[in-house]
């Protein structure tokens, strides 16, 4: 009977011990993980924030009570953050928020609001100004679509006096009212989404629409036969559009969807964010309107342009890298692996690749652990005189000039570097034998240590590291990373749309758009979502070779060396001349120096200037080029030094030997 019970009693201990193990594990899980953090886009709300932030709010709410150990929820929050992604631009009217019951701090809060099971949703009206512990959602159906749709119901539901200030009417209109825009002129673009009784499709355009300026969204029912037949709209959803110089048509989307029809008002000529209020938007607003002036440079949206490129290689290896005065251990192992993956994958033209590949050799064969950052410039610059090696010394935008010189530029130029390059890799998937470098990451691991090195954007830096951290490991192969890229870059503008550094002329949104792409949008349940695989398609087009146009590149350059004093200002038209600006004080960093003469006497003239001044360095190592010279000639004068004395004791051995020759008896 022991030996029976024996396996019996081992048994239930085991049970009863995993039992433990996995009630410990679940709440630990809900006691340290966060379903929700800072980075998401809605409210994170605690017993001490959720009253204030209630009372007299100036927008509806929809709040998420709910516990971190429930199952339930912590399978819902993809959900949540989805939804709340998909109505960001709805927060002037409407926002998202969540509170997490399982917090001790929280339990309080909780109870005063009658939280009994999770996970709970209740609506809050804007302007309450009493306590409220809101409406519940009881229904079973949780999907986004059903969520949003109740959002834009509870909008609707609100009377003219509590209404959120900034939400536009809800309602359709009649026949009359969208008739009397026709050839009425306006300072804004009205677009009339006309639509069934029950489709939900006008009403969040509408929503979609209210942080922009210059474009204004009505609805319209089918149940207007006689405004149908005046337009010409025989499907419904279809949109109709107002120009602001009195002329009308139906707009031409590819699909009648809700995503299709928001982004083509987003991109209208002159529709943008409505700006940001904060203290220094004057400032923003004066460089706005100097900035398109008359060296505003025509593009096509659907193009990468060399200029940028080769702007952006500039920058990088002129400005940039210019704050560091030597590089060494990690520094210099990252400089080294980024010129290794430029000068391999770059699609350039002869002499910007030529220029990159000399600097790569150079980089290779140095035995050196520590280099100055001037013996790299001067490579840059070609002080060597080599043929056939340049790279402009001008910064020059196109495809990513902004609105002023304080946006886009550089950033952009950058992205649009590192995009070209994990395209080029998976085209050219032997490009980095023999490198050290040939695996799947090997574009976005050199991406992600420049950026935390050298990038100049220290928030910039962090961010980007910690999406790599998120999911960087998990690509796999090198179209993996061509997505990586491209979907990392669309979570960056989804994080900066509406903020300070927005361009009002290029609003972030989520690339490519309908019009670049239709094939790359499909809507599932409601939800706009990507086709990846004819996204994949697309990036390879857009950032292959055959796309990156030469427009506005300079196609006459030295053949050796940077441009005299009298080539560059032949080729710099009279009105673009500098006017003198303010130098730097002499104590200034060296390369602020540097950029201060480049303004004042064009980057031409200094280059020429530096290379005909004696005693100017070469290689950053101490000797000039009459040194150098000098090296060159005691080098050869050596050498036929040596040879001379070899073949001197190569006879004179010869001659002893036959001297001393005694043969065998």
């Amino acid at each position: 009977w022991i030996t029976a019970t024996i396996p019996l009693l081992f048994q239930m201990a085991v049970l009863f011990y995993l039992t433990c193990i996995t009630l410990t594990a679940v709440f630990m899980y809900g006691q340290t993980t966060r379903l929700y953090t800072e980075e998401d886009p809605l409210i994170i709300l605690t017993s001490d924030t959720l009253k204030q932030t209630l009372h007299n709010s100036s927008t509806a709410w929809l709040v998420q009570f709910y516990s971190s150990w429930c199952g339930h929820c912590i399978q819902y929050s993809p959900t949540w953050k989805a939804l709340a992604g998909d109505v960001r631009d709805w927060i002037q009217a409407i926002r998202i928020g969540v509170l997490d019951c399982a917090h001790e701090k929280n339990f309080d809060i909780c109870k005063e609001f009658s939280i009994h099971f999770y996970p709970t949703f209740r609506y809050f009206k804007a302007h309450g100004t009493t306590f409220d512990v809101g409406k519940t959602y009881k229904g079973a159906d949780r999907e986004l679509q059903t969520v949003r749709q109740l959002m834009v119901n509870f909008l609707q539901n609100h009377t003219r006096q509590d209404r959120p200030a900034p939400c536009p009417p809800l309602e359709p209109s009649g026949t009359e009212d969208i008739l009397s825009l026709m050839g009425w002129k306006s300072e804004h673009y009205t677009a009339v989404i006309i639509e069934d009784g029950d489709s939900y499709v006008g009403r969040e355009v509408i929503l979609d629409l209210m942080p922009f300026e210059r474009v204004a969204v009505k609805r319209a029912l089918t149940s207007e036969k006689r405004l149908l037949e005046k337009l010409g709209i025989t499907v419904a959803p279809a949109a109709y559009l107002f120009h602001p110089n009195g002329t009308h048509s139906i707009m031409d989307v590819q699909k009648r969807l809700r995503f299709f029809f928001s982004s083509f008002l987003k991109l209208l000529p002159g529709v943008h964010r409505k700006p940001v209020t904060s203290v220094h938007q004057p400032a923003l607003s004066a460089n706005k309107s100097q900035g398109i002036g008359e060296m505003w440079k025509e593009f096509d949206r659907s193009k990468v342009y060399m200029v940028d490129l080769e702007s952006g290689l500039h920058y990088l290896l002129r400005v940039e890298l210019a704050t560091h005065k030597t590089l060494e251990g990690e520094e210099l192992k990252t400089f080294k692996d980024f010129v290794t993956v430029v000068a391999k994958l770059f699609p350039g033209r002869q002499s910007v690749v030529k220029l990159l590949e000399t600097l790569l050799e150079w980089l290779v064969s140095l035995p050196l652990d520590k280099i100055p950052y001037d013996a790299i410039l001067d490579l840059a610059n070609n002080k060597m005189r080599i043929s056939g090696l340049y790279l402009s010394q001008r910064v020059q935008w196109v495809g990513c000039q902004g609105s002023s010189t304080a946006l886009r530029g550089y950033p952009c130029s950058l992205w649009t570097l590192f995009h070209v390059l994990t395209v080029q890799a998976a085209s050219r998937p032997d490009a980095l034998a023999n490198t050290g470098m040939h695996n799947p990451l090997a574009v976005l691991q050199t991406m992600r240590r420049y950026i935390g090195t050298f990038f100049g954007c220290s928030e910039c830096g962090r961010h980007f590291e910690a999406m790599a951290q998120e999911s960087m490991s998990q690509v796999k192969s090198l179209e993996k990373a061509v997505l990586w890229l491209w979907r990392k870059h669309n979570q960056v503008n989804t994080r900066l749309a509406g903020s300070m550094s927005e361009d009002p002329m290029f609003p972030k949104t989520q690339w490519p758009t309908p019009d670049l792409c239709p094939a790359c949008h499909e809507e599932q349940e409601g939800l706009h979502v990507w086709n990846e695989g004819m996204v994949l398609t697309f990036l390879k087009q857009h950032y292959g070779t055959a796309n990156i146009s030469p427009k506005y590149t300079s196609t006459s350059r030295p053949q050796a060396g940077p441009p005299t004093p009298a080539e560059a200002a032949a080729s710099t038209p009279a009105g673009l001349l500098p006017r003198g600006p303010k130098p730097f004080p002499e104590g200034s960093p060296k390369h602020l120096r540097r950029m201060d003469l480049m303004r004042g006497a064009g980057e031409g003239d200094v280059a020429a200037q530096m290379e005909h001044r004696p005693g100017v360095t070469f290689l950053g190592i101490g000797f000039s080029s009459v040194d150098m010279s000098l090296c060159v000639l005691l080098y050869a004068a050596s050498c036929i030094f040596l040879m001379l004395m070899f073949f001197f004791f190569r006879v004179r051995s010869k001659r002893w030997k036959v001297r001393i020759h005694r043969p065998y008896v």
